[in-house]
């Protein structure tokens, strides 16, 4: 274990680049415990029974180490916290048929991308194009739906935070999403033609 200590100061970027340059999931083992109880958390949010909450960290974290080769993630925390709340969501909508309103309106952002590309096939990768189109937005519209949809802030908090008032953080948040849709489609259509 101490060598597992010796890189615990190291930064999310630092350890992602280290895993992306040897694969070696020792890095990524560092990166899931630093996030544990972040992850935790949002399956519980969403599944709300410990024992399944407990089953869904285990199995986003497989997830994650089967995946995560396969996408450039600038912002580890922001794409771990999209790929649990992503198998919450489809956890429950196998539970009960479809997910209960009020996560279907928190997922807006994800079902928006209004995508239906093979039953969204690449849930992963719409996510990391998610992560990619979020970067492109205007500051503006990137700060305000980060904090609306990612962190789940309120249109006042984000507006106490950001100082705009609340007309304005309506207005980004909405061309925020609709841009954010736009760029997500153009992207998985660029995907989806590569040869």
């Amino acid at each position: 274990m101490g060598a597992t200590d010796k890189y615990r100061h190291l930064s999310d970027q630092e350890l992602l680049a280290k895993f992306n340059q040897d694969h070696d999931n020792e890095w990524l083992g560092i990166l899931l415990q630093r996030y544990t109880l972040l992850l935790l958390g949002v399956c519980m949010k969403y599944l709300q029974e410990e024992d399944e909450a407990k089953d869904a960290v285990q199995q986003v974290f497989l997830k994650v180490i089967q995946e995560l080769h396969k996408y450039k993630v600038d912002y580890f925390k922001s794409w771990l916290y999209m790929v649990a709340k992503n198998h919450c969501l489809m956890k429950l909508r196998e539970k009960n048929g479809k997910a209960p309103v009020s996560l279907t309106e928190k997922a807006e952002l994800l079902q928006d991308t209004g995508t239906d590309t093979q039953e969204l096939l690449q849930n992963d990768l719409t996510l990391n194009l998610m992560e990619e189109s979020l970067q492109e937005l205007n500051a503006e519209q990137k700060q305000c739906v980060t904090l609306f949809y990612l962190e789940k802030k309120s249109y006042q908090d984000v507006a106490e935070i950001t100082g705009y008032n609340l007309l304005q953080v309506k207005s980004y948040i909405q061309n925020g999403k609709r841009n954010l849709k736009i760029l997500i489609e153009k992207k998985l259509k660029e995907q989806t033609h590569k040869p």
